[in-house]
């Protein structure tokens, strides 16, 4: 038998939330999936209810909104049977399949995790997971510079698709970019997934970007937001008066393992702290 699902009217009636809250919800935190009629009408399923009357509990426990709703996305994923044991076993396949420099099976796996999961959970359980852990490798010398490589440019290919239309948001414009000299773009590209999610517009610049091509987009676009991340302090200290100048016209924060508090009030800036999704979630839980 098919599935019984809501209108949005008879949905709301039923959790106590506005029509507007609930789309707001859908929009800014993925909470909800509703499947669309040929006709463009959005239909829920009992999976959004629960999801929404978990973030209500949430809510009223006091834990702010974004987070809330990350919390119902994560446990909801659970009671379908799809965590912890599934993204523990997509993730050795996606593992796996990289380090054999397997691509068809490395989108495979992706496919697997995307279609079960939030791109945030994939995000934060499975991706970042997985670059800590090839860096550990290669530092220790048992993953090859193939393979690196390799992993890398997959993981970026199948972000960049994730991150299709990211600038069309209607919300404040994020300016992302790599310091000069800095090519590890990946984790800039995660925090601007998750943001994007949250309802924020990217521009994104992407790996090794002189500060003076971050005042020219400041040129064409409206940021409330520039973003700078590096791996090392070395890619940051060059560019210091620089930076300062960028933070005295425009909010900047800094991202990345390079990144410190230290040098961040050096030059008028925040300092972005723990793993790019966690960043996110507090770039758009303060309005940044």
């Amino acid at each position: 038998m098919a599935e019984a699902r809501l209108r949005i009217g008879a949905l709301s009636e039923r959790v106590g939330v506005s029509p507007g809250l609930l789309r707001a919800w859908e929009t800014r935190y993925g909470l909800l999936r509703p499947l669309r009629t040929e006709g463009g009408f959005r239909l829920y399923s009992a999976e959004d209810e629960e999801r929404v009357r978990t973030m209500q509990r949430h809510l009223d426990a006091g834990v702010p909104a974004s987070e809330a709703a990350r919390l119902a996305r994560a446990e909801g994923a659970e009671s379908e049977g799809v965590r912890p044991a599934g993204v523990a076993l997509l993730g050795d396949e996606l593992r796996d399949a990289l380090d054999r420099l397997d691509e068809p099976a490395a989108n495979t796996a992706l496919d697997r995790l995307l279609a079960g999961l939030t791109i945030e959970t994939v995000l934060r359980d499975v991706v970042l997971v997985y670059l800590r852990e090839l860096g550990d490798r290669w530092a220790r010398g048992e993953a090859s510079v193939a393979q690196e490589h390799f992993a890398s440019n997959v993981l970026r290919g199948r972000l960049l698709g994730l991150a299709r239309g990211w600038g069309n948001r209607s919300g404040p414009t994020t300016v992302l970019a790599c310091a000069p000299g800095e090519f590890h773009d990946l984790p800039l590209m995660i925090f601007g997934l998750v943001l994007a999610g949250r309802g924020r517009g990217i521009t994104y610049l992407g790996p090794d970007t002189p500060v003076a091509t971050i005042h020219d987009a400041l040129a064409e676009v409206d940021a409330q937001l520039v973003v700078v991340s590096a791996t090392a302090t070395e890619r940051f200290a060059p560019v210091e008066r620089d930076l300062a100048r960028l933070a005295a016209e425009v909010p900047v924060a800094i991202a990345g393992a390079g990144a410190t508090s230290a040098f961040a009030r050096s030059i008028g800036a925040s300092h972005l702290e723990g793993d790019p999704v966690t960043a996110a979630d507090r770039v758009a839980a303060a309005g940044l």
